[in-house]
């Protein structure tokens, strides 16, 4: 039997070891997929009972001094929320905490801070009527809508019945549902366009995995899914160490300030704040600068356009 020869024998060990790399690599980018998902592009939301939640989500007639709407606060022109620590009631008292972005508030498993509103329904409700929110009463409500000339008939096309409670909360989730952000620099590159990201940026990431960020912040909404308590490690300065809601990732870079308080303005301090209060970690410049990098990525676009931090109190809008 004739012996291989060694031009041959060396070929054949480069393309083992070719191979094997490429498995190894794309197992870790595997790995790398399954901490974080995509945002989907639809959650199937019926087109004409959203057309209606649009529209109810920036009627003003809704609330007690008929001055505000959902938009009041949650600013879906812009990141989904406020540029403010803390909206102010009906009353002009300052809100318990910092409003949270509406965009893909549909697909974290329970809402607001402390995770205390099981789904939107009862967000919706809350939202409505609710003294320090818009303060409605639904005769009021049903009435304005029931005696609106576009309001009326596109319920009764989208219901089959004139508008009552549930189908006005309906048809504003049925708009929350909507509010997704596909397409962001992240999310191409999970769906494997190499060049969405920054070797910079991806870094980062592998940092923010490494570190344990990832340990609460991650699958579809970057957190969003599970509860932990506020300063493991560190106490956060003026801050309890109560139980919340793990807040979403997604769009971060355009939504401060931060912490349910609103108390920090930029996205450094609040990473490495977090770093030492969740994680017992003091980060480098360099490493606070890598992930920040790689939270930048994470903000996706609505309705073809890119989400923006809110203009600020008083600043005329662009």
């Amino acid at each position: 039997m004739a012996k291989p020869r060694p031009g041959r024998r060396r070929v054949a060990v480069a393309a083992l070891v070719g191979s094997a790399l490429a498995i190894l690599a794309a197992a870790a980018h595997g790995r790398a997929l399954g901490v974080i998902t995509p945002v989907p592009s639809t959650l199937g939301a019926d087109p004409g009972r959203a057309a209606i939640g649009r529209l109810l989500f920036t009627d003003t007639r809704l609330s007690r001094g008929g001055d505000r709407a959902c938009i009041t606060c949650h600013d879906i022109r812009a990141s989904g929320a406020s540029a403010v620590p803390r909206n102010l009631t009906a009353d002009g008292t300052p809100v318990p905490r910092n409003t949270p972005t509406a965009f893909n508030a549909a697909l974290s498993f329970r809402l607001g801070w402390a995770g205390d509103i099981p789904s939107l329904r009862e967000q919706a409700e809350l939202a409505l009527t609710r003294p320090e929110f818009l303060g409605g009463s639904w005769p009021r409500i049903l009435d304005t809508v029931r005696g609106d000339p576009v309001l009326a008939p596109m319920f009764q096309a989208a219901y089959g019945r004139a508008a009552d409670r549930e189908a006005v909360i309906d048809a504003i989730n049925s708009f929350e549902r909507t509010l997704l952000t596909p397409d962001s620099r992240f999310d191409r590159w999970l769906r494997g366009d190499a060049h969405a990201i920054t070797d910079a940026e991806r870094a980062g990431y592998d940092l923010f995995r490494g570190i344990g960020c990832a340990s609460c912040h991650q699958g579809v909404n970057v957190g969003g899914n599970l509860f932990e308590k506020v300063g493991i490690f560190v106490t956060i300065p003026d801050k309890v160490g109560e139980v919340l809601r793990v807040p979403s990732l997604r769009n971060v870079a355009v939504t401060a300030p931060y912490f349910d308080d609103g108390g920090i303005a930029t996205l450094p301090e609040a990473v490495r704040l977090m770093a030492r209060a969740q994680l017992g970690r003091e980060l480098t410049p360099a490493q606070v600068d890598g992930i920040v990098a790689f939270l930048g990525t994470l903000t996706g676009a609505y309705e073809g356009r890119p989400l923006t931090a809110p203009p600020a109190p008083g600043a005329p809008r662009p």
